[in-house]
């Protein structure tokens, strides 16, 4: 992606239900409430499941991960994260899908 392309034009790069792998320290900003600011959040190659999708500054994808060993739900962009699995129910195409009534 060219850095003057918005991200929003494609397809998010998680999914609901994916899991997935932090690739460096995330730290509280300010926005995480109940943690002083700079507190660790997840660490690098902690694990959490894509919880939910939402955007960030009209431009990048903003990803929900549910850490499950903090119980933290810490909002991640792409690039903080990396796919170590894909939800099995996401992994299904159109094409299996059937018609239920083609009269």
């Amino acid at each position: 992606m060219q850095s003057d392309e918005l991200e929003l034009n494609q397809e998010p790069a998680f999914e609901i239900g994916d899991k997935v792998r932090v690739r460096k320290l995330l730290k509280n900003d300010g926005t995480f409430p109940g943690q002083e600011v700079g507190a660790h959040l997840a660490k690098k190659g902690d694990m959490g499941y894509v919880v939910s999708i939402g955007t960030y500054l009209q431009n990048a994808y903003i990803y929900a991960v549910h850490f499950l060993q903090t119980g933290f739900v810490v909002g991640c962009l792409k690039k903080e994260l990396e796919l170590v699995e894909e939800n099995p129910d996401n992994t299904s195409s159109t094409e299996d899908i059937g018609v239920l009534n083609d009269s």
